[in-house]
């Protein structure tokens, strides 16, 4: 599972459906285990099987080959309900490194971004210019430029800028977590401390 991210240009995956909260991402039956891996099988586990069957899979676009790739695009207002910390963890383990929406939890957005997932907020309009161009042509690609703060539809040039904080974007840009970035300063900290030891006295 990779941490790092910079430029991420991929087909997207549309899943065009408002207020998905954490509980369609990722079931509550499925939150037993602790480790952040295999939860990708599950991303939306009862939209993607009748029960818990594999075997009888419905017609949803994690199943359809037409649609593939590192970004998933949802409608306005992803990631509501739970807290669950689980639901950025399916959407990582199942492949995506990005999830385009216009609106997210604020939760979510946060779990988000401390599991290497980053989330692209934009505009409602060029939202649904990406679900115009997927439907027009699913092999459509999208780059999102982390250090740029910028997603391009790539067949029209339509592009936006987005918001991220200078620190989760340096930890995302370096695959850092939190104590992997106290680590990065620590000739800086103890830099510091050596000036204050040394005004003090």
């Amino acid at each position: 599972m990779s941490k790092q991210i910079s430029i991420v240009t991929s087909t997207v995956v549309p899943v065009n459906i408002e207020n998905i909260d954490t509980d369609q991402i990722i079931p509550a039956r499925f939150l037993k285990a602790t480790s952040r891996d295999g939860f990708g099988k599950n991303l939306f586990r009862d939209w993607r099987y009748e029960s818990d069957d594999e075997n009888k899979p419905k017609d949803f676009v994690l199943n359809n080959k037409m649609f593939s790739g590192r970004i998933l695009v949802a409608a306005k207002n992803f990631g509501c309900g739970s807290s669950r910390e689980h639901a950025a963890w399916a959407i990582k383990d199942y492949g995506f490194d990005v999830v385009v929406s216009s609106f997210f939890a604020d939760i979510f957005k946060n779990n988000s971004l401390n599991n290497f997932l980053l989330p692209v907020q934009v505009s409602d309009d060029f939202l649904q210019r990406i679900f115009l161009e997927v439907e027009k042509d699913n092999r459509t690609n999208v780059e999102v430029n982390l250090p740029e703060q910028t997603i391009t539809i790539l067949s029209t040039g339509e592009k936006e800028t987005f918001d991220i904080t200078p620190y989760k974007k340096t930890c995302l840009l370096n695959g850092y977590d939190d104590i992997d970035y106290l680590l990065s300063m620590k000739n800086e900290i103890e830099e510091f401390e050596k000036q204050k030891l040394t005004a003090q006295t």
